[in-house]
């Protein structure tokens, strides 16, 4: 398995710190909203990373924080009413929702800030004492970045204060420019704080990833973890000064790798909530199943940035059809095994730092030539099992081609539509039985004006959108 380490700015093997274990961390979002596209794309690419590495009989855990305490929740507390449990605990749920309809895989571990806390005092009250971080006056604690003599060594860029550390307010009581905070002191009674040796308050952003790898994961003498994931805004300063933090208190390294994905465009704009055009996961699977966004999503690699237009969506679902098609042709049968030649030539694409390109193209490949066998050999048995192996482990590689594919193809009709085919579909069963054929062919031919395919099976009659 070759990966891009966004370090190294190459890509490089992946070897794991624990032979054939694969130890992934991604940042999640912070729940004061519902998921956007950008938390898609990320969510997406490192499922696929997780998937391939399992494909390649690799032990996966996987990582995924929730952040339930920031200046964003707090300002949603005081718009909402409501209690920090009440729009988190929300909003965890709505998360996990959107990307298990995306078909995005459950993290293995899913920890909390909130629920980490004990970790992240302990983490920082390390950092105090090793003369790694001081407290201030007004109880907030910083990380001193000049004791890190490899700070700058993830991202290769140290900006200042006022532009990359826009989380931490400036205050004259910093050593340095760069140094951030680790802990926020509250300032009034009414906030929403906990207590540490420190101080009164609550973690800032980036501590609270390096205090949660440390918690969850095994790692060993020289890294925590294998690889670190997220967005390619994270590289920094957020994961700069994790690794820097992590580095200064446990004395190794975060992670042996680090992953990014690129950012999400709609239609050709970068994708940003002051810019107005911020695309929530909710409203895309109002118009669209959460497989043919799926489908669209990983079809671009996950380093580029991603131009999002629906134009492009429906050209993608085209692809997504013929699979369907070629499923429901074999539909229903047992299977065998994948063709070896297939199912080696695109575990090397993905194992090529997730080719997704090569990928696809090689499962269109494998459409046409099942086609193409099937037109000469309808009824050969072993050509449709090898083929329905082919596709469940596409679904199992890449999360496509699960779905009964008649249902398939019924995507996008409402269920009081559904429930007038369906008993259109019944009256016309009873006039075949009573041999009222002239009333059954014009059952039929009302059916298929509505835009609907009808297929009399020895399992009865199916139907799909056209």
């Amino acid at each position: 398995m070759q990966i891009y380490d966004s370090v190294q700015k190459k890509k490089v093997p992946f070897e794991p710190i624990i032979p054939r274990k694969a130890s992934i961390y991604v940042c999640g979002p912070t729940v004061y909203d519902d998921a956007h596209l950008g938390h898609a794309r990320s969510s997406l690419s490192f499922d696929l990373l997780a998937r391939t590495l399992r494909a390649l009989r690799y032990e996966v855990t996987m990582g995924k924080n929730f952040t339930d305490i920031d200046d964003k929740i707090i300002k949603k507390i005081q718009e909402t009413g409501q209690s920090l449990e009440e729009i988190t605990t929300h909003y965890i749920a709505r998360y996990l929702e959107d990307m298990r309809a995306l078909g995005v895989q459950d993290a293995d571990i899913k920890p909390k800030a909130t629920e980490s806390l004990e970790a992240i005092e302990s983490m920082i009250q390390r950092l105090i004492d090793q003369d790694n971080a001081y407290i201030i006056s007004n109880g907030d604690v910083y990380f001193d970045t000049s004791k890190d003599t490899h700070y700058g060594s993830i991202s290769h860029q140290v900006g200042d204060d006022a532009t990359n550390q826009s989380r931490v307010e400036h205050t004259s009581e910093k050593r340095n420019p760069k140094d951030f905070a680790l802990w926020k002191a509250c300032q009034s009674h009414d906030e929403i704080c906990f207590d540490t040796a420190f101080s009164r308050g609550r973690p800032g952003w980036h501590i609270e990833c390096s205090a949660m790898i440390e918690k969850h994961f095994e790692g060993n003498d020289q890294y925590s973890i294998d690889i670190h994931g997220g967005g390619a805004d994270l590289l920094f300063p957020h994961h700069e000064n994790e690794a820097a933090q992590s580095r200064c208190a446990t004395g190794h390294e975060l992670a042996k790798y680090w992953m990014h994905n690129g950012f999400v465009n709609i239609n050709g704009e970068k994708m940003s909530k002051s810019l107005g055009n911020s695309f929530f996961v909710k409203d895309a699977l109002t118009i669209y199943d959460g497989e043919i966004l799926r489908n669209y999503l990983i079809s671009v690699h996950y380093r580029n940035d991603f131009n999002f237009n629906e134009e492009d969506l429906l050209s993608s679902k085209k692809r997504l059809d013929r699979l369907y098609r070629l499923k429901k042709r074999i539909s229903p049968t047992g299977t065998s095994k994948p063709n070896k030649t297939f199912q080696k030539a695109i575990l090397e694409a993905m194992s090529d730092d997730m080719n997704i390109s090569v990928a696809l193209a090689l499962v269109d490949e494998m459409i046409s030539e099942a086609n193409d066998k099937l037109d000469a050999n309808p009824k050969d048995k072993g050509i449709k099992k090898e083929t329905m192996a082919n596709i469940e482990f596409i679904h199992e590689l890449l999360g496509l081609g699960g779905k009964e594919p008649f249902s398939y193809f019924q995507l996008g009709i409402d269920e009081a539509t559904k429930y007038k085919i369906e008993s259109l579909i019944a009256a016309r069963n009873e006039a075949k039985k009573a041999k009222d054929y002239a009333k059954s062919d014009a059952i039929r031919d009302k059916i298929t004006a509505m835009g609907i395919s009808l297929m009399d099976t020895a399992e009865g009659t199916l139907w799909e959108k056209v």
